[in-house]
């Protein structure tokens, strides 16, 4: 490892309870905070998808320039990559027209790609190596394409196989079970439970937060999207504040 990566600090948190807690909310959030701007707004896909990428891009530039880890620019940075991620991927699958199914396809090699990529490029995709600008990019990357994904997907098992929010977030809920005990009983590689769990996070946001906001006709309960995102932003912040925010322990 080069002198560059190994004297940096990790900004990126320890992955804990608390971490996957978080990460849920914030999945959940960003269905209903991007389905808040692109719809009740009005503003529609696109504008949306510029208003949140233009907010993630800044968020990744503030934490790759950081000089050490925090939580609140971190979870900000979660936040707006998974408000992106709704728009983003209604704007392709629903404006464009290719489909859950296309834009699911589309985004999962989009996303092995880059951590292929990531991989061949720096040697390492675990996350106890995100300690330099160029890893730090990878890293976000990834996370955008990923949160992207999750939104196609969650959609595309919810709408388009008819399973409804509910049945949906309990196939999600099991999976990441089984990765909890792939975790603790068996000897698969961290590093892919991680990324497994980190994508599988997102759909089950997507379609809770579909559930709270969609109506009653749809199968959701008709919750107002500002305030089900302002809730859910609370909780984020409470979540922060009681459970520890450590820097994860860096690769040696």
């Amino acid at each position: 490892m080069n002198t560059e990566v190994r004297n940096a600090l990790n900004k990126v948190p320890e992955v804990t309870l608390g971490f996957w807690i978080i990460k849920i909310f914030a999945t959940t959030l960003g269905e209903t905070g991007g389905d808040a701007v692109s719809m009740s707004m009005q503003l529609g896909y696109l504008v949306g998808t510029v208003i949140f990428m233009a907010i993630f891009v800044i968020a990744v530039a503030a934490q790759i320039k950081a000089k050490q880890f925090h939580p609140f620019l971190y979870w900000a940075t979660i936040i707006a990559s998974t408000t992106v991620g709704t728009t983003l991927a209604d704007f392709a699958t629903r404006s464009i027209g290719i489909g859950y199914a296309g834009g699911t396809a589309i985004l999962l090699t989009l996303l092995v790609s880059c951590l292929f990529v990531w991989y061949r490029t720096l040697g390492s995709v675990d996350i106890s190596t995100v300690s330099s600008p160029k890893s730090e990019s990878f890293y976000w990357l990834t996370i955008m394409l990923s949160q992207t994904l999750g939104t196609a997907l969650g959609d595309w098992t919810a709408d388009t196989a008819g399973l409804g929010y509910l049945s949906a977030a309990a196939i999600f809920s099991g999976l990441l079970l089984l990765i909890v005990l792939a975790h603790f009983f068996t000897a698969i590689s961290r590093t892919l439970l991680f990324w497994s769990a980190f994508v599988l996070t997102r759909p089950l946001g997507a379609v809770v937060g579909d559930f709270l906001d969609k109506p009653v006709v749809n199968g959701g309960l008709e919750l107002s999207r500002y305030s089900a995102t302002a809730t859910l932003f609370a909780l984020i912040m409470v979540c922060i504040f009681v459970f520890p925010q450590r820097a994860a322990k860096k690769a040696h």
